[in-house]
């Protein structure tokens, strides 16, 4: 009877190498991942696995608007973060200039684990595609109203705003509008405003500031509390 003989490829046949046993564990701890992933839930802080188009990517949720449960914010991270060369490979591959990005729920695979990194642009070394599939999800001004045991409530949201220095202007803005009577616009309260970040699980309760009068909008949003 004749018999077929298979060969394994790169290597002669006999004792496997370290170099291909390496290989074949990791590609086993890959499936396994894929099989049994670990569960993500709203509020977890761990970085998580996201699908961008038919990779996985490295993402971290941001802190406080992780809670989901149709959309969060998340930064798309390298894989070998937080080594020292994943920052320059991630800024030569697109990883670390796009900010916060708004995740539908939907592309999570589950929390980050080391045996995704196969799969990712970086491991390809294919950069990162222009369209990831996400919007932005910056940073937003926050109008607040405290009395003097600093409880109160948040009178205005402005957002999203691309960049940290746009938000800090607005909220400069709107500061220099209440210079001088920030604690009589309404009695009890001193209002005052500050940029901070943009909760994307919260996007409707915000005003968009472009093409819009914020000073008139926070005029607005002060009558109508005070009627």
């Amino acid at each position: 009877m004749k018999r077929r003989l298979f060969h394994r490829c790169g290597h002669a046949p006999g004792a496997i190498s370290p170099e291909d046993q390496a290989i074949v564990d990791q590609f086993r701890e890959l499936l396994a991942a894929m099989r049994d992933p670990q569960p993500w839930t709203p509020g977890c802080h761990q970085d998580i696995a996201v699908r961008v188009g038919p990779f996985l990517e490295r993402a971290q949720p941001r802190p406080g608007d992780d809670h989901g449960p149709d959309l969060i914010a998340v930064a798309l991270r390298h894989p070998d973060t937080p080594h020292a060369t994943a920052y320059r490979h991630g800024r030569q591959l697109g990883y670390t200039n796009r900010g916060w990005l708004r995740c539908e729920t939907s592309k999570i695979l589950g929390i980050w684990q080391p045996a995704y990194t196969m799969l990712t642009h970086a491991a390809a070394g294919l950069p990162l595609p222009d369209d990831v599939g996400m919007d932005p999800a910056h940073y937003g001004v926050h109008v607040e109203a405290r009395r003097s045991d600093n409880t109160g409530y948040t009178l205005l949201r402005l957002g999203p705003y691309t960049q940290t220095w746009l938000a800090s202007r607005d909220a400069d803005r709107l500061n220099a509008e209440l210079e001088g009577r920030a604690a009589t616009v309404i009695p009890g309260f001193t209002v005052t405003a500050k940029d901070a970040v943009f909760h994307v699980s919260d996007h409707a309760s915000y005003a968009d500031p472009d093409d819009i009068d914020i000073v008139a909008l926070l005029a607005d949003a002060i009558l109508e509390v005070s009627a």
